[in-house]
């Protein structure tokens, strides 16, 4: 009984800094504040483009839909598609890494450089060429199916070293398959004359977003986004140490499979949209977690927020930039993805 109560005072104590460093008004001002600023951002990102047009324009066009008008057909079938799939892109691809970073503890952890986006575009590359008439419903699917192998391919490969899996082995068997995958994806882009067709998904981009995309995919994301929700007490644990979320009663391997099945279905339908953008869940739980603290219960909704406030924002930048061209998105967010990797990187090492 002694042992036991010891043991149970020293995971209090362990889990009792959980409390001190999550700040609670933070996370509800980020919420309310990044809400407020995404309903901003997908305003201005509506009216603006090659013909620009007025928020008065833009709020008929929603709530008065007149189709004879062209502005609101272009309002309608054009922008609004595409801007909110920047927000369900943004939030996937914010709290796939989210969950990742919280079960791996590995702070280098993206769906970008895990495989899981390389996967998936691969899968779609065999669809074009070999299936080229499937509908979007079946590249979601097959996206899964690829985004999954790709995940198991990289975690196998890290594991095979002497010494176990390590942060900085499965980012290096991440990166190293992930530059085989986008090899393999090219050469068969080449051999069956589909380059064009991929040409989208290798830049990354959301000019192409349709209602039916959206339609097919929004089920997927919000109820993977409602079971990141629901696993984020059990991740907070995990993010503890398994030793730890194990004394605290967590069933740490279904909480993984659960966590990664949560993973695939985010950044699987996410890549079939838009294609192979990456650091977005590199950046956005690294800010969370400084602005709110640890208790991914706080983390994985602000980084939603935050996720979808990034890509909507490089959206819009990406039109501005050399209009009426567009830049790729994944082009922008790497501008600053690349800086953000190679500074924790630095920092990993250090630490090791």
């Amino acid at each position: 009984m002694n042992q036991q109560a010891v043991s149970r005072n020293g995971l209090d104590q362990r889990a009792e800094p959980l409390k001190l460093r999550s700040r609670p008004w933070a996370a509800t001002l980020i919420l309310i504040g990044g809400l407020i600023a995404l309903a901003l951002g997908i305003a201005v990102s509506v009216s603006f483009g090659a013909a620009d047009i007025k928020l008065s324009v833009v709020w008929t066009a929603v709530f008065h839909f007149n189709p004879d008008i062209t502005e609101h057909q272009i309002i309608r079938e054009l922008r609004l598609p595409r801007v909110l799939g920047g927000v369900m892109v943004g939030a996937s691809f914010a709290v796939a890494g989210a969950i990742m970073q919280g079960m791996t503890r590995n702070p280098l952890a993206d769906s970008g450089l895990m495989g899981i986006n390389s996967g998936a575009g691969f899968a779609l590359a065999i669809c074009f060429a070999f299936f080229p008439n499937l509908s979007f419903m079946y590249l979601i699917l097959y996206s899964f199916i690829g985004a999954g192998a790709g995940a198991g391919i990289v975690y196998g490969i890290g594991s095979l070293a002497k010494g176990g899996l390590t942060p900085a082995r499965l980012v290096l068997a991440g990166a190293a398959f992930s530059a085989l995958l986008s090899a393999l994806s090219e050469g068969v882009a080449l051999y069956f004359k589909i380059g064009q067709d991929l040409a989208f998904w290798y830049a990354g981009g959301l000019a192409g977003t349709k209602w039916f995309q959206l339609q097919v995919m929004s089920p997927w994301v919000i109820a993977a986004l409602i079971g990141a929700i629901i696993l984020s007490r059990s991740i907070t644990m995990l993010s503890l140490g398994e030793d730890i979320a194990r004394g605290l009663g967590q069933r740490t391997g279904l909480v993984k499979l659960a966590g990664a099945l949560v993973v695939l279905v985010l950044a699987g339908a996410s890549v079939a949209v838009v294609g192979a953008v990456g650091f977005v869940g590199l950046i956005i739980p690294h800010l969370t977690r400084y602005l709110v603290g640890v208790d991914y219960r706080w983390i994985i909704p602000c980084s939603a927020v935050l996720g979808a406030l990034l890509v909507v924002g490089a959206d819009l930048t990406a039109r501005m930039i050399n209009p009426p061209h567009e830049t790729p998105v994944g082009a922008i967010i790497a501008l600053i993805g690349v800086p953000f990797f190679l500074y924790l990187a630095r920092k990993e090492r250090r630490e090791l």
